[in-house]
This record gives C-alpha cells, structure tokens and sequence, in this order.
C-alpha cells in the first residue's frame, strides 16, 4: 500500500516527540483506525494548522493549538484509500486528556469498539476532556465506551463520508468535519480569526458559517437578528445554543432572546426546530434516507425523538408523513 509523504516543514507541529517539547496551549486528538476516511480528518488538521499560521505567533511562542494523530498501537494506519497516516500510540502520555478529540472510525473501529484496553483508556480521557467529535464508525467506539459523569464534555456524531451516499454525501461530511473545528477556532480565537480559516480551507462557505454582524458598517437590530437567523439555519444540523446565536448578533442573551421573539415572532428555539422540522419533511419526501439518518441530518437526534416531535407538532410519524407526501406528488 503506498505510504503518503507529508511535507515535514509544513506539518511538524502536528507529530513532534513529546520528550523536549512545551505542552502547546490547545491539544488536539485525532484517533484513527483502519480504513478511516481521510477526507475528514484531513479537513479537521487543515483548519488548525491554517489556525496556527494565521493567529500570529511569534518566534519561540507555542501555536494555539497542537495536533496529535493517535492509534491503538501506533505507527502508520491506513486509510480507505490505502494512504498512510503515522500515529502516536495511546498511552498514559495522553491521560490529561484533550481540548478536543476526534474519533474517526473506519473498519478497523468495529474490532476496536470491543477491545476493553481501549475502552478503558477512553473512559479514562473522557473525564479530562472538553469535547469529543465522532466521525463515521467512531460513534461506535464512543457508544462501546459507554456514559460519562462528566457534564461539561460535548460530543457531536458525524455520519461516515466515503461509504455513505457517494459525493454528495461525502461533500456534506467534509463539511461538517470543517465546520466542528471551526466551532471551537471561533470559541478559542474569535470569529474574525475563524472567518479567516474559513476562507483558506473552505472558500466560500465563510460567510455562512462565521458571519460577521459589523461587516460593512453598523447593522440594525433587525439586520443582526436575520444574519443570526441564517446562521441557524445554516448550522441547524449541529447543537445550537442560544449564547452561541446571541454571539453571532453581538447582544446579550437576555437581549438577544427579547429581540429574537420581536422580530421573528418565535422563539429562537421555536424557530430552529421549524428550520430542522423543514429539513426533515424535505428529506422524508425527496429522498429515501431512513429516519434515524434523516434526524440526524436535520439536527434533532435520533428517529425516536424526531417521531415525537412530528406527533406532537404534525399529528403523525414521519413514515406516515413520507407515505402521505408521495401519494399528494403521484397525484
């Protein structure tokens, strides 16, 4: 299998012996096993390193944030395009956990989600760790692993890129790897610093993703209310705060949620489960996705909780609501 060649000057603040080396202020976990989709862990190292080069450090000062590739035994581990990936081996040198850490799954997360030495390691990292983002077959890792007490820990579950529906789906998936790294760049560096690594990585999708409220001189209440709205909508699929909106308009919460309610006439929250309901009826009636993959594109879980929310808002299931949609097309 070929062995990818990564330009050493370009990248030795992603694997650098530990032994010698100042703690940079941010760590970042990518834990790989075989067969795991480049593409989204590729996007996710990008938009740190663009971080990096981008904040402006000085000589001799640590970058934000400091990668690190991981792997049960360490070494290289192949992808599913059989490019390699050289990784550190899991051990007690990672113990004091991790800003964030990426599970990106592949074939080899299935034999892996059994192996109690892992696990048990996991666990271990969890309780030391402010977030965890699955990609793929890594949620199987995370489930195997089982809950946590720890209350401040995030956790996202992306849907696997390369084997699921073909380009569209991978280009969806790339974008959601993208998009959770940019989350906490934003959190860590601010929004214009993120908007930045938005434009590098992913050109065009800048301005979706981190508006700017100030841009081109001073908004109106009402401007910054419909740039938080669309920043909703276009991040709907993701968990959504109320702090993290009010962020985007540059307002207090409490102000945030008076406005909001002004000049939309619903509720922030309100608003967002009619954008992800929309979305769900949408992919119910145009395509043939099951429903717990539907609800997780649409950003209200799983099919449990979306069956609830189409009783409680439609009066029926969405299987119901599918059925019906494409009798009312046919006729």
């Amino acid at each position: 299998m070929p062995q990818m060649h990564l330009d050493t000057a370009r990248i030795t603040w992603l694997h650098t012996p530990t032994l010698n080396v100042r703690t940079a202020a941010r760590r970042i976990g990518i834990l790989l096993f075989d067969g795991f989709w480049l593409l989204g862990p590729g996007t996710v190292v990008e938009m740190f390193q663009s971080a990096n080069e981008l904040s402006g450090s000085r000589v001799g000062e640590e970058p934000p944030y400091e990668v690190q590739f991981l792997s049960m035994e360490g070494g290289s581990v192949a992808s599913s395009s059989s490019a390699r990936i050289w990784t550190d081996r899991i051990d007690t040198r990672f113990g004091s956990g991790f800003d964030v850490l990426f599970i990106a799954g592949g074939y080899g997360a299935l034999a892996a989600a059994r192996d109690e030495r892992l696990l048990i390691w996991l666990r271990a990292v969890q309780a030391r760790t402010r977030a965890i983002e699955t990609i793929g077959e890594g949620r199987l890792v995370l489930e195997a692993a089982g809950p946590t007490d720890h209350d401040g820990l995030q956790m996202n579950r992306y849907p696997a890129g390369a084997s699921s529906e073909a380009a569209l789906s991978a280009s969806n998936d790339r974008h959601d790897c993208a998009r959770a790294a940019l989350m906490f760049i934003k959190r860590d560096l601010g929004a214009e610093l993120a908007r930045s690594v938005a434009d590098r990585v992913m050109p065009g999708m800048a301005a979706t993703w981190v508006p700017l409220p100030a841009e081109g001189g001073t908004l109106s209440v009402a401007e910054k209310i419909r740039a938080a709205a669309r920043w909703m909508e276009a991040n709907c699929d993701r968990p959504v705060s109320v702090a993290d909106a009010a962020q985007v308009a540059a307002m207090s919460e409490r102000n945030f949620l008076r406005r909001f309610k002004h000049e939309m006439q619903v509720t922030p929250s309100d608003y967002l489960l009619q954008v992800r309901l929309r979305i769900a009826c949408n992919f119910l009636t145009e395509t043939e996705l099951p429903v717990d993959k539907i609800a997780r594109r649409s950003g209200t879980g799983n099919g449990d909780r979306l069956a609830k929310i189409f009783r409680k808002r439609m009066a029926l299931s969405p299987t119901e609501y599918r059925a019906r949609s494409r009798v009312a097309n046919e006729a």
